[in-house]
């Protein structure tokens, strides 16, 4: 007995020792966990939410560069009796050694660096979706965290979620057979966010210089500075990066696939109006991954003009079909899905939320990153296959029917999927070969090293869409 305690003594000391040494904070189960939430606009209001129901955390700070709506959140907490300090630069806010985590809901052009500078400052991050403005940004933020030893958890709560998690485990299993191809959906209305004729006013209350931080300190040219960022390159990345990113990384998942696509190609435009945003409304990205491919699809227009409904595809609109041999999965939520067979028949439904920050506070409770669902890397891949297949698309010249012929020919399905979004866009009266319709190139890329390989030009500026100039000092490291 004695030499059993002994045993187990030392073995307690060593491990402590090691997590010492490696920079970790150790804490109890019954230690207070102190978060700080940066930019709650949108999504950030649901993180402070969050936080604030878990037992043993607590929201003790707030930043952001809006001080109208640093006022307003911070009001809402304290006609709740709570508490916080309030910052409006973060760099400010990681010089606070009492903040344990930072969790980050910014503008997408914003969340690798404040990743990046966090871990570098001793903190853990939970990071909204996607994780990253650009592929090399996103794999910055996980050399950081594994450099700097820190917990980091990437915005995407499906994998947390107990339906969503039996569905998949479902399908890697073999409940349908193998796998032949998985569709992700992105339906979702997006209407025109209008057009101006000159720069407009930056509101009183936003600090624009920390607003733009990484990205190019330009006039706004938009009417709203807030949201419709999303739609333009320098700081969003469209709805393949704002809303499919989620579906995206279920479609990975579904694949269990750990590493980019080894080939991407894209097509699309912005159609239906004439306005100040730059990304694509209509998109069709194809991943040549092997065994099956996965291919995805954005409308932003309704199902026919003048009608609010979206399109459906096997009862989604925005989710996730995996096609197998003996059936198929249709994913149209975050918590789970339906499997049926190849006549329509449901075989068995898959349904049950959780909640993805009490399972990022476990992990850094416990100090293990396996204990994440959504575990950095797993962000970043998913989130630059969303980068990857927008580049393809930027790279996109005027889409002529024969090019188009000629690039997914011999691929049925591909050609199934691009015949849909034609009927659809016909529906609006436009021809995918008029007016901002893009094919783009198809890229090769080595997944080891998530660099685009092969001659030509269109390599050469692939690769440097991997990454961007920097806005000093607000510039990601090359090297973390």
């Amino acid at each position: 007995m004695q030499t059993s305690s002994r045993r187990s003594f030392l073995k307690g000391t060593l491990a402590t020792a090691a997590v010492l040494l490696s920079g970790q904070k150790t804490r109890g189960a019954n230690d207070t966990i102190n978060v700080a939430v940066v930019g709650f606009n949108g999504r950030g209001k649901s993180h402070i939410e969050g936080f604030s129901k878990l037992k043993g955390v607590r929201v003790a700070a707030l930043c952001d560069v809006d001080t109208d709506v640093l006022a307003r959140e911070t009001k809402a907490l304290q006609d709740k009796k709570i508490s916080v300090q309030t910052y409006t630069d973060i760099r400010k806010l990681l010089e606070n050694k009492d903040i344990d985590v930072i969790s980050i809901a910014t503008p997408n052009h914003w969340h690798a660096l404040i990743s990046i500078w966090a871990c570098q400052a001793g903190k853990d991050v939970y990071v909204e979706k996607p994780v990253s403005h650009n592929v090399s940004e996103g794999r910055r933020i996980v050399e950081a965290a594994r450099k700097y030893n820190r917990i980091v958890q990437a915005g995407c709560q499906s994998r947390s979620n107990i339906g969503m998690r039996e569905a998949i485990q479902f399908i890697h299993d073999g409940g349908l057979g193998k796998i032949k191809l998985v569709r992700g959906l992105c339906y979702k209305p997006r209407a025109s966010i209008g057009k101006v004729t000159s720069d407009q006013p930056v509101p009183a209350s936003i600090d624009y210089d920390l607003w733009s931080g990484p990205a190019p300190m330009t006039p706004l040219r938009r009417t709203k500075l807030h949201y419709d960022w999303h739609w333009v390159w320098p700081t969003g990345s469209g709805d393949l990066g704002n809303q499919g990113i989620h579906q995206m990384d279920i479609a990975r998942w579904a694949l269990n696939t750990h590493e980019l696509s080894p080939k991407v190609m894209s097509i699309g435009g912005r159609f239906g109006y004439d306005d100040d945003g730059e990304t694509p409304n209509t998109q069709v990205i194809f991943h040549e991954y092997e065994p099956a491919p996965l291919f995805f699809e954005v409308r932003g227009l309704s199902a026919k003009p003048g009608d609010k409904e979206m399109d459906e595809y096997r009862g989604a609109k925005v989710g996730v079909v995996v096609h197998c041999e003996d059936g198929y999965m249709v994913l149209p939520s975050y918590s789970g899905g339906t499997a049926f067979d190849n006549n329509g028949k449901k075989v068995k439904q898959f349904k049950g939320d959780s909640d993805h920050f009490a399972n990022f506070i476990a992990a850094v409770r416990s100090r293990k990153n396996t204990d994440l669902n959504a575990e950095i890397e797993e962000g970043h891949l998913s989130s630059a296959l969303c980068h990857t297949g927008n580049i393809s698309y930027r790279l996109g010249q005027t889409a002529q029917p024969e090019a188009v012929a000629e690039a997914i020919q011999g691929d049925k399905e591909a050609q199934e999927t691009l015949g849909r979004m034609k009927e659809h866009l016909g529906v609006h009266g436009i021809k995918l070969s008029e007016g901002k319709g893009a094919l783009g190139p198809w890229l090769k890329m080595d997944p080891k090293s998530e660099r685009f390989i092969g001659d030509g030009s269109n390599t050469d500026k692939a690769n440097a869409l991997l990454t961007r100039e920097y806005r000093k000092p607000f510039v990601v490291p090359e090297t973390v």
